[in-house]
């Protein structure tokens, strides 16, 4: 018998991830069954329980796939230097990140967002995935505090609050955005763009 190609094989993982994530962001994680699954790929049981050993695995597979997507975003775009200002870098994220970069399978930036709200909703009650999470975050967390310190030696931002504190809000209005997304509908990123200008125009404003 021919032996698959692991170009094969991989190919096959990745249909199954991306009808998985499909009937996940319609549904919920917990609303569908694998029989849902089955359905959506189009392959028997057998050839997806060779890949998976069911939904809990297809979860944690595609809530780690989310967790690497965004903190690659992340880490990639506070390693740019000199870093563009917060406006533009939390833009280049978010762009990446709903224009489904990171998830393929998932439809539309109100997918994306659906999706990344429920994989944040999985990691409180399964704790590996909570360690990932953490694991993400913290490393996200670093690669953020270099930037804004590299703004504060350019003399860009105040030298008198605490990185790690700026950074932690940068991030935070990403993860706003997101839940935004999911629970009112999509809104261009411009929005949040926009929205930081204004706050960063403020002191501008008073100084003329």
């Amino acid at each position: 018998m021919a032996r698959v190609s692991q170009q094969h094989l991989d190919a096959r993982r990745r249909q199954i991830l991306d009808g998985a994530t499909r009937c996940f962001t319609r549904n919920g994680f917990h609303a569908t069954s694998m029989h849902d699954v089955l359905r959506e790929v189009d392959l028997s049981a057998g050839a997806v329980y060779r890949y998976f050993s069911g939904k809990e695995e297809l979860i944690g597979a595609i809530v780690n796939e989310v967790l690497d997507g965004i903190r690659d975003a992340f880490e990639e775009a506070a390693l740019q230097g000199p870093p563009e200002p917060p406006d533009v870098l939390i833009g280049q994220v978010m762009g990446r990140v709903l224009a489904g970069e990171f998830v393929p399978g998932a439809a539309g930036p109100s997918g994306i967002s659906r999706l990344i709200v429920q994989v944040w909703g999985e990691t409180l009650r399964n704790e590996s995935l909570a360690t990932a999470m953490r694991t993400g975050y913290d490393k996200m967390h670093g690669a953020w505090i270099k930037v804004v310190e590299a703004y504060q030696a350019a003399g860009l931002m105040r030298a008198d609050i605490p990185p790690e504190h700026v950074a932690r809000t940068m991030i935070a209005v990403a993860q706003g955005f997101a839940a935004q997304q999911a629970l009112f509908g999509e809104v261009p990123v411009v929005v949040v763009q926009n929205g930081l200008r204004g706050l960063m125009s403020m002191g501008e404003q008073k100084a003329g």
